[in-house]
């Protein structure tokens, strides 16, 4: 099948499926599955410093007022 006919088939753009295909074309399944959780584990990694800055941001200016 054509490019235009899949992404008509599979409801996405073909901007999307060229955008995939650079990001995931020379890899396995496995390689994908792989990649996917480690994007999830950064971004909850990310999350977790943001958090954690925010209260150290805060302890300081308790520490502050305190003094």
């Amino acid at each position: 099948a054509k490019t235009p006919e899949l992404c008509r088939r599979h409801n996405i753009s073909e901007q999307t499926f060229y955008r995939w295909k650079a990001k995931y074309g020379g890899m396995e399944l496995s390689d994908v599955k792989r990649l996917k959780e480690l994007e999830g584990e950064n971004n909850k990694l990310k999350r977790l410093i943001g958090q954690y800055a925010f209260e150290i941001e805060a302890m300081k200016e308790v520490l502050k007022k305190n003094f």
